[in-house]
């Protein structure tokens, strides 16, 4: 009679088949993400339900992934593993060239920053005059930064940028408390809010950025231009679309009620502001 051997698989290897199944995205959902500005809990809130009406609007199973961290989130984009992006024009302008993206939706109004020191430093009232020191600012490959670090194109005189975690306030915080950065970069917008008379009495900008469009959101390959309607048409007229977009137009933009369509042709160039550089993509 012959001897048969069952092998028993071990309990812990079911427990990681059983998470695996659960912790990610079946390979035919469509992926929305965006970059870990937030905690997943707080990108849940302001994603998911714009996946879910996604979901409804497509008839396609579309889910929000949050990535870790940004080199995740640099080499999932790299290949090519997201469907719908909401993000800063540069990284939009980036998928248009590389990745035959899309750009769909945008938030209404322009970006733009400026670069300030104090108003008593009479050392530094120009660009060149910051090659070598450091500059607080919002962490790269942000839009800001990168605006900054493109003045310079040489890279062995370029500031030194100390990329300050936490948002605008703490840029300005670290830029006030700190001594150590002689200078910082904000969006000309926050600025005028925050800056109270003391504040601007205190501060000189020395350099203004131009105006960028602001962020927005695009579609793979992946999507087609029928989807691609449907999904303008519903997040800029549809209230329940409109409703889905709420928390995420409310964080970053400003008094906007909802998205708007994009036009690609604001977006040409701009990839340029991640190639080639220290601090690239």
């Amino acid at each position: 009679m012959p001897i048969v051997t069952r092998w028993r698989t071990p309990a812990s290897l079911i427990g990681l088949c059983l998470l695996l199944s659960i912790s990610g995205p079946a390979a035919a959902d469509l992926i929305l993400t965006s970059p870990p500005r937030e905690t997943p809990a707080a990108g849940q809130k302001f994603y998911g339900p714009i996946a879910a009406y996604l979901t409804k609007l497509w008839g396609t199973k579309v889910v929000y992934q949050h990535p870790s961290n940004w080199l995740v989130y640099q080499r999932d984009m790299r290949q090519d593993k997201y469907d719908v992006v909401f993000d800063g024009p540069h990284f939009a302008s980036w998928r248009m060239v590389h990745l035959g993206n899309r750009v769909a939706l945008r938030l209404p109004g322009q970006l733009r920053f400026i670069l300030f020191t104090h108003a008593d430093d009479k050392n530094i009232n120009q660009l060149n005059d910051l090659i070598g020191k450091q500059i607080c600012t919002l962490p790269p490959p942000n839009l800001l930064t990168m605006i900054l670090i493109s003045q310079y194109p040489n890279p062995a005189r370029q500031p030194v940028i100390r990329g300050i975690r936490g948002g605008p306030p703490k840029v300005l915080q670290a830029f006030n408390q700190s001594g150590e950065c002689v200078a910082g970069v904000l969006r000309t917008e926050f600025a005028h809010k925050k800056f109270d008379a003391k504040e601007k009495a205190a501060t000189k900008v020395i350099f203004k950025s131009g105006d960028y469009p602001n962020q927005a959101i695009t579609v793979s390959k992946r999507i087609s231009d029928a989807q691609m309607d449907k999904m303008i048409k519903g997040l800029t007229q549809d209230p329940a679309g409109i409703a889905a977009t709420r928390a995420l137009v409310k964080r970053f933009g400003g008094k906007a009620k909802h998205f708007i369509p994009a036009n690609p042709a604001d977006f040409n160039g701009l990839n340029k502001l991640l190639e080639g550089v220290v601090f690239g993509w």
